[in-house]
């Protein structure tokens, strides 16, 4: 998988870059095909922007855009967000036509 990295208006620490690229690369073993990411850090005054992109062969892309105040909370958000993303494309229609079924049968057993 290709990661690409921009920042604007931004400087990125080697260990910063780590964490997000780990960040990605968990992702992208739990999605197959996934053929490059993108990371984008932008910082505007006291905001700090993470984005996260996911472009997998043959589906549509996957995007997460996350802020705060510091870069660590805002990747772990922009991740949370895609981890989202890939699992509700891991579930099979028929899975996410029954999105209670499973809660109602776990009450009544």
């Amino acid at each position: 998988m290709e990661i690409v990295f921009h920042s604007h208006h931004a400087t990125i620490s080697d260990r910063l870059r780590a964490r997000a690229e780990s960040s990605v690369r968990k992702l992208g073993k739990r999605l197959p095909g996934v053929v490059s990411a993108t990371i984008r850090f932008e910082n505007d005054g006291p905001v700090r922007t993470v984005e996260l992109v996911l472009l997998a062969a043959g589906r549509r892309q996957l995007f997460a855009k996350a802020s705060g105040r510091y870069w660590g909370p805002a990747i772990a958000d922009a991740h949370k967000q895609l981890e989202q993303q890939v699992t509700s494309m891991k579930r099979t229609r028929k899975e996410q036509g029954r999105k209670g079924v499973s809660e109602r049968r776990a009450i009544s057993a």
